[in-house]
């Protein structure tokens, strides 16, 4: 369906993919009734997940990331934990009223299932966005946040299975601080795992001169072993493998040569597009088994109603907050896509799956659930998304590369912005930008980047030098 145009315009693939797993599992299912091929957690956490993160983290534009970190934050960790709060609460109320009939699940039930749910998908969010090309800021926020959001979610829903498994009576005051206390423990000890394996990379990368075929290797291996070292020591191993790929990008690239780049790239590109066609295609197949399916027209229903609902409330509410603090508003044309861009997808279902029957009674309900959900957000908003960009105007990116003299204002700018921070003693990210610079000038490109790398990199002394041989030449 690469071929025809008219159809990728309108469907987006993850869409597409998902029908055609419906499609196989199917014929799979018609021809000898039983469900032979279902996504299992470990081989979405082990194998599929990992390629994708770490390609959005190793191709992630480190500036604007860090330029809108606080409100990648503000959307991931508080928007996560309002999201899943209050849809577990509200079906738990509306639960108490009688609507779903009876269902053997308790509040703690509920609030394991609203964190699951509030998982928003950074695949399907990157197959619609990078399709509809919105602006840069607005891009980096939503795809951010869904990111982080992942790894947010994981931690919770780990919070919320060990309440389940030691029993409601059994949580005590201790017990949630303890549970709060892991959250932050596991978040930042998972994104210094990162970090650490990012220096580590990096530092092999400078001292392979003489061996430029396994270079590539030691990019895809130091990674993954960043992943894995988090996943062993139980910490957030999806922030691992993100920040070892943000971290390490700058000075792998300056050292390793031109060959070892491109194959980088085009490898973890064409890792990460099979991760997501697997996925996608399992999704669809795994529907197809008639033992998951258990209806409650009600629950599903205001599942759907409050994951929605609450969403735009949350991105409502935060962005007020946020505007107070941000240069660049982020304006309602912002805030309809960015509530919109809510998609579900893999992780939530990986995680509903990975739910024990016998602690979670009605484990096959929550299932089906998430599989609606899934399916709607993906099939229906995604499909929906292009015209709704379309028909409110939001400001679209421009894919070329700046000239030299924009190069040389912005930089000029730059300067001059952490200059009046210094002077008025304003500690803005200015500020705190140009003395990371100073240190990563002083200390760090020093130590892992090799010599002729640190000779080479400055992009507009190097134009200078072309442009001076041209001359004498």
């Amino acid at each position: 369906f690469h071929l025809s145009h008219k159809v990728t315009r309108v469907v987006p693939e993850s869409a597409l993919l998902i029908v055609l797993g419906l499609f196989l599992g199917g014929i799979v299912w018609a021809a000898d009734h039983i469900a032979s091929f279902s996504l299992t957690p470990t081989v979405f956490f082990s194998y599929l997940l990992p390629p994708i993160v770490l390609d959005a983290g190793y191709f992630m534009p480190n500036r604007l990331f860090f330029g809108n970190l606080g409100s990648i934050l503000l959307y991931a960790v508080i928007g996560t934990i309002w999201n899943a709060a209050t849809t577990g609460l509200s079906l738990y109320g509306v639960y108490q009223t009688g609507i779903m009939g009876h269902l053997d699940i308790g509040l703690l039930d509920f609030l394991l299932f609203g964190s699951l749910i509030a998982a928003v998908d950074p695949v399907a969010v990157l197959a619609v966005f990078e399709e509809v090309h919105v602006n840069e800021v607005l891009f980096i926020i939503v795809f951010g946040e869904s990111l982080l959001n992942d790894a947010v979610t994981v931690v919770l829903y780990e919070v919320f299975e060990t309440f389940v498994t030691i029993g409601a009576e059994n949580v005590t005051g201790i017990e949630c601080v303890k549970g709060i206390v892991s959250f932050f423990v596991v978040s930042l000890g998972g994104t210094l795992v990162g970090i650490f394996f990012a220096f580590l990379l990096s530092l092999v990368s400078r001292f392979t001169k003489h061996v430029r075929i396994i270079e590539p290797g030691f990019v895809f291996l130091i990674s993954y072993l960043s992943y894995l070292t988090a996943e062993m020591l139980s910490l957030s191993a999806i922030l691992a493998i993100t920040f070892c790929g943000i971290c390490c990008q700058k000075y792998v690239k300056a050292n390793i040569s031109e060959q070892s780049s491109t194959t980088v790239r085009y490898t973890m590109k064409m890792m990460a597009s099979g991760a997501e066609t697997i996925i996608f295609m399992f999704l669809g197949i795994s529907a197809v088994d008639p033992s998951i399916w258990t209806w409650n027209t009600a629950f599903i229903l205001l599942t759907l109603l409050f994951i929605s609902v609450y969403r735009v409330i949350g991105v409502v509410l935060q962005t007020w907050i946020l505007n107070h603090y941000r240069m660049v508003q982020l304006e309602i044309i912002d805030q309809v896509v960015m509530s919109y861009g809510g998609l579900r997808g893999a992780v939530a279902f990986a995680l509903v799956v990975l739910l024990d029957g016998n602690k979670v009674k009605e484990r096959n309900l929550f299932v089906s659930t998430t599989i609606i959900v899934v399916f709607f957000t993906v099939i229906f908003q995604g499909l929906t998304i292009k015209p709704l960009v379309q028909w409110l105007k939001v400001k679209k990116t421009e894919h070329r590369e700046p000239k030299l003299n924009e190069k040389l204002h912005g930089r000029a700018f730059d300067h001059i912005l952490s200059a009046i921070e210094d002077i008025s003693g304003q500690i803005g990210h200015n500020y705190l930008r140009d003395k990371w610079t100073y240190f990563d000038r002083k200390f760090l490109s020093k130590v892992l980047m090799r010599r002729s790398a640190q000779k080479s990199r400055d992009q507009i002394l190097n134009v200078f030098h072309e442009l001076n041989l041209k001359d004498a030449i």
